[in-house]
């Protein structure tokens, strides 16, 4: 599975998502971006770090590192391999006495953490693939692609095709505006569409 390493962009919200944040994740060696819902503690514990905030009392991916250094377990890295029905899966890669642990964790804990260990953040090309978001100068090849797809496909009606074209254009916009949880969304909805088609 090729593996792709990414880095953190940043946190945006939006008052019309209960509390929950997009983190953006960018492709190191590459122009596109993932956006990923997560909930707001994981969101504060990101931004913590990041911001070298040290909180009075310990967060819990504080707690995990003091007990990780207390028993020399090392994270090497974290991978999001997985994503199925819009949620994404991750993977803490450990090293303990010479031993390497794949233990199984949501993105925006692992993520927490290895902002905390100074870990590298790998993503799945695949899931890049299915769930990136190009940058603006390469949308028109994203639309092109989009449209030979659609062209393709000879059972997608009209009303259909125009929906799709509708949700592209507005998802074009999202990201020209960095609003790139409404992008997830978007994004997220015009697959559920194409799937169906």
């Amino acid at each position: 599975m090729d593996k792709l390493q990414v880095d953190i962009l940043g946190l945006s919200t939006s008052p019309h998502t209960n509390g929950a944040y997009a983190l953006i994740l960018y492709e190191v060696e590459g122009k596109r971006k993932l956006p990923i819902i997560i909930g707001g503690f994981e969101a504060q514990a990101i931004a913590l770090k990041l911001e070298n905030i040290k909180p009075p009392r310990p967060f819990t991916h504080d707690l995990f590192k003091t007990i990780a250094d207390t028993f020399s377990l090392n994270v090497k890295e974290v991978f999001i391999d997985e994503l199925h029905n819009e949620t994404f899966y991750a993977k803490v890669i450990c090293e303990m006495n010479g031993e390497i642990h794949e233990i199984d964790a949501r993105p925006s804990d692992a993520i927490a953490i290895a902002v905390r260990f100074g870990a590298p953040i790998f993503v799945s090309e695949e899931i890049m693939n299915e769930a990136g978001i190009k940058e603006e100068h390469q949308e028109e090849a994203g639309v092109t692609e989009s449209e030979a797809g659609q062209e393709a496909s000879k059972e997608i009606t009209g009303k259909a095709e125009s929906s799709l074209n509708d949700m592209q254009k507005m998802l074009e916009d999202a990201i020209k505006r960095e609003d790139y949880e409404e992008a997830a969304r978007l994004r997220d909805e015009i697959t559920r569409l194409k799937g169906s088609s």
